[in-house]
């Protein structure tokens, strides 16, 4: 929704604007949120620039952009926010220098801002399995009236860690994706990327007992193939399935923990279990590889701790 007190952009700014977010779709595969993101962030810059005296995106120029990211800076946004404006300046810019619409790439001199390396949350093998082996204990325990939504928490919970897939890509997942005997998945990931991974036997027998006895009690005539159903047939949500992780992780009486965590615990075990760096890469989806590095810091990480607790001459 539009905010009446911010006035529109100028017509062709907010053209720009429209053919620079089609762009994004048609030419760089973004997902919606990330064309969303970036077209919230040029939109800013560009209002900003009007209301500094810019009549068009001539007007943009280095100082002009410095100027905008600096007084986000002193708003109190975060490294990786202000960082992600700069990214969506960037492509903006050098995407309308490249269409003529600019004589010069002002972005081209503009310096990242450094973003603190943040190690991801992750579980212990023994956490992941006692909050695993929780989910099938309730689901083998319930009453026949709760028991679709148990086997299908028991079911996703096997899946996020013993695929490490996304919560997104998890719940776009259809039946038709899934060979249960071959114990693969086929998923859509960033950037509209499709990989096929493989998961485990705990996961296969998981995934068994929701096909046969929880999904058939949701299904409805006008359900999709969806995987995951919801109560009430639909596609099950991204929110549900973290509010359902969350309540397995106190359940179990391990750190909460959302589903990206499982993701994480999951690259980690596989590591740390002997895995190359590619391999989990290509699990995972990553396109670089250096965020895939992160997992080996989580593991030098742990190995630190436990030399400092155990070794005498620590």
């Amino acid at each position: 929704m539009t905010d009446p007190d911010v006035p529109p952009l100028p017509t062709a700014l907010a053209g720009a604007v429209d053919d620079f977010s089609r762009h994004l779709a048609t030419r760089q595969g973004h997902s919606a949120h990330t064309r969303r993101a970036y077209r919230a962030d040029v939109t800013a810059l560009l209002r900003y620039a009007v209301r500094h005296g810019a009549a068009d995106l001539d007007g943009v120029d280095l100082t002009m952009l410095r100027g905008w990211l600096g007084a986000q800076a002193d708003r109190g946004l975060a490294r990786a926010t202000l960082a992600r404006r700069g990214a969506a300046a960037r492509a903006f810019l050098r995407w309308a220098h490249h269409e003529g619409l600019l004589a010069h790439d002002p972005s081209a001199r503009l310096a990242n801002p450094r973003v603190p390396r943040t190690l991801p949350t992750v579980l212990s093998t023994q956490a992941a399995a006692r909050l695993l082996d929780t989910a099938r204990s309730d689901a083998e325990a319930a009453e026949p009236e709760d028991r679709p939504a148990a086997l299908r928490a028991w079911a996703a919970a096997e899946l996020l860690y013993g695929s490490g897939v996304r919560v997104g890509e998890l719940t776009a997942v259809d039946t038709t994706d899934v060979d249960v005997a071959e114990r693969i998945v086929r998923v859509l990931g960033k950037g509209g990327k499709e990989r096929v991974v493989p998961f485990g036997v705990p996961a296969a027998r998981a995934l068994r007992a929701w096909l046969a006895e929880g999904r058939p009690e949701l299904v409805r005539a006008d359900s999709p193939t969806a995987l995951f159903l919801g109560d009430r047939g639909g596609r099950w949500g991204q929110r549900q399935a973290r509010d359902a992780v969350h309540r397995l992780a106190d359940r179990a009486e391990v750190d909460d923990v959302a589903p990206h965590a499982l993701r994480h615990s999951a690259a980690t075990h596989l590591l740390a279990g002997g895995s190359d760096l590619r391999s989990v890469q290509e699990v995972l989806g990553h396109a670089d590889l250096g965020t895939t590095q992160r997992y080996t810091h989580v593991d030098a990480e742990r190995l630190r701790r436990v030399f400092e607790q155990a070794f005498p001459r620590a």
